[in-house]
């Protein structure tokens, strides 16, 4: 079962992507993935319409969404597969989550203003599907449209991380509850793509323990920012573990992502693949 085309990381218009779930849904079609799941950023709001399109083209189904934590001062994700979507203690959790958005979105626009870039926050607006979703990506696109850069990765390097005039640190809900709302809502807990975190292996190693004892149950081993070498260092972390493995692009945009849907190494064949576990929840 290892050997099968599943795409169980992307966004949509309803957080940072920029394409329609439905749209997502033909393409992931188009490109032969066989099990999908629409994990937008701390949202569940595009999970009936993806679950609808994916019936519509032929493709199997998990809900999804990519709860964002804080861990030893770092944001890290979640993802949840395989969750009731109309679940309420996990709709109000993922609300409380995306409620600071608003007012952090005011503040880089304050902060790009002081070095000269004026209205960045309507700038940034255009670009939002789900106004209580307005992110880094979607100021980073005004950046990119009005010439200032040349592409998000050099936003993000020169405006957006830490010491950059338009970061701000976003308090987000703690692994504890992430965890708890996916399983409580009978889903699974993936640490999603873990060599992009810049922990100590200490820390990386305190981010494993905890989220298992919490009752996280898997890690994304093949990802679209991993390399191959980090697929077999996750893939080995897994198994330390007793996680599962998944895997997902994290597809964002045609013109934004390396790594379109379903084009990635299929998972390693000694590992347990997340939908194995969560066979019953496939749609």
């Amino acid at each position: 079962m290892s050997i099968l085309n599943a795409d169980l990381h992307c966004h949509s218009v309803v957080s940072d992507g920029t394409l329609q779930p439905e749209v997502l849904a033909a393409r992931a079609a188009a490109n032969g993935v066989e099990l999908w799941a629409l994990t937008d950023h701390d949202e569940i709001g595009g999970q009936h319409r993806a679950a609808a399109a994916a019936r519509e083209h032929g493709m199997r189904y998990l809900t999804g969404t990519e709860i964002s934590v804080t861990f030893a001062g770092e944001t890290v994700h979640i993802v949840g597969l395989g969750f009731d979507p109309d679940d309420p203690q996990m709709k109000r959790g993922l609300e409380e989550t995306r409620g600071g958005r608003g007012a952090r979105a005011h503040e880089i626009a304050a902060g790009l203003a002081q070095v000269g870039i004026k209205d960045a926050y309507e700038g940034a607006l255009k670009y939002v599907g789900n106004p209580e979703l307005i992110s880094r990506t979607h100021f980073a696109r005004f950046l990119v449209e009005t010439g200032v850069c040349k592409d998000t990765p050099e936003v993000f390097r020169r405006y957006l991380v830490e010491g950059k005039p338009g970061y701000v640190p976003h308090r987000w809900a703690s692994l504890k509850h992430a965890v708890q709302w996916i399983t409580d809502a009978g889903g699974m807990a993936v640490i999603a793509h873990p060599a992009r975190y810049k922990f100590t292996a200490n820390e990386e190693y305190a981010l494993f323990s905890e989220f298992k004892a919490h009752g996280g149950r898997a890690v994304e081993v093949v990802t679209g920012s991993h390399t191959s070498a980090e697929y077999v260092k996750y893939a080995a972390t897994a198994k330390e573990f007793g996680l599962a493995a998944s895997r997902g692009s994290d597809f964002h945009s045609p013109d934004e992502s390396h790594t379109d849907l379903g084009q990635l190494p299929y998972l390693p064949g000694d590992l347990t693949p997340v939908w194995e576990l969560l066979a019953d929840r496939i749609q």
